[in-house]
Order: structure tokens, then sequence, then C-alpha cells
């Protein structure tokens, strides 16, 4: 456990917690923290997990702008519902890119859980796209992802990093509870 790696995991769970709460400034918290640990993961060769990373970072950008300028009103997005075309679709976007992905890494890298690593990786960024457009849904998507991502850690010897995946995912708990109980809450 590194300072770095500690320092990324408390910005980590401010940014996951100013999420929950619906606070655009996880935005940009959330930017450092993925840049610090898109480095960690270069370094224990969780190439996926550094890809994710630096794409976070790109989603980070997308997400403050959705919060604060998207929606109808150009005001910031309200809490909604995927439709089930609109989750079925995103779902087989995120298979498809953990076999693309999981393939390249096995076949082209020396990737530590490259299977793993994508699967956990292609969901994420449906996930992250998602919280963007603040569907309800990417809660209980984060819950099962962040779950997984605590073994993965643990067998890289991540422990910090672990223990913040079990933080995220009482976290992503709480933020399933309280945005499915927003008044805001409409259905796509």
């Amino acid at each position: 456990m590194s300072p770095l790696e500690l320092f990324a995991a408390a910005l980590g769970v401010i940014a996951v917690w100013l999420t929950v709460k619906q606070n655009p400034w996880c935005w940009p918290i959330g930017l450092l923290m993925v840049l610090l640990y898109s480095w960690i993961f270069f370094e224990v060769k969780l190439y996926s997990d550094m890809l994710l990373q630096v794409v976070y970072a790109v989603l980070q950008l997308y997400g403050w702008w959705q919060w604060t300028r998207g929606g109808r009103q150009q005001h910031g997005r309200l809490v909604s519902r995927l439709s089930r075309g609109g989750l079925l679709l995103s779902l087989l976007i995120g298979s498809v890119g953990s076999l693309g992905l999981g393939y390249l890494m096995a076949s082209y890298t020396d990737a530590a859980a490259p299977w793993m690593d994508a699967a956990l990786t292609a969901f994420s960024l449906v996930a992250q796209v998602w919280m963007a457009q603040k569907r309800v849904e990417c809660w209980p998507l984060w819950i099962a992802l962040d779950v997984l991502f605590v073994g993965l850690f643990i067998s890289k010897a991540l422990y910090l990093t672990a223990a913040l995946y079990a933080l995220f995912t009482l976290l992503a708990i709480q933020g399933w509870r309280d945005w499915r109980r927003d008044p805001a809450l409409v259905n796509a």
C-alpha cells in the first residue's frame, strides 16, 4: 500500500459520496482519482483497468457537463430510468466489449487477469455512462461490479483498493436507495 494509493482511495470515497448526494463536484474530484489510479494499475499490470481509468477521465468530463448543463432545459439532468431497450442495448455493448477486450488482453499482453479485468472494464464503462446520465440502474450494476473488483484487487495485493471498493459497494447500495426515492425520478 503506497501513499499514492492511499490518496487516490481517499479521493475515491469523497467522489462516490458526492455522487450519491448528486453533488456535481464528484466529477472533478473523480477526475483526479482516476488519473492517479491509471498509474497505480499500470504498475501492477492491470492494463484493462489502467485503460479504464483513462476512459473514465473522459467520462468524468462528460458527467460533469451532463450534471451541470445536460438535460432538456440544459440545467443538468434529473434522475431517470432506462428504457428496456436502452438497458438491453447497453448490456449487449458491455458483453461485446468484454469479449473483445478480453481477447486482446489475453492474446497480446501479459495482463494478470485478462478476461475478468476486461469484463469489469467493459461493464464499468456502461455503469459510468449510466451514472453520467443519472440513470438509477447504474447503482445495482456498480454493486455487482464493486464486489467482483474487491476479489480482483485482493488477488493483486491491492488491499487498500479492495477495501475502497468494498466501501464503494456500500455507497452504491446507499445511492440506489436514495436515487430510487428521488422525487424527480422520471421514466425514460
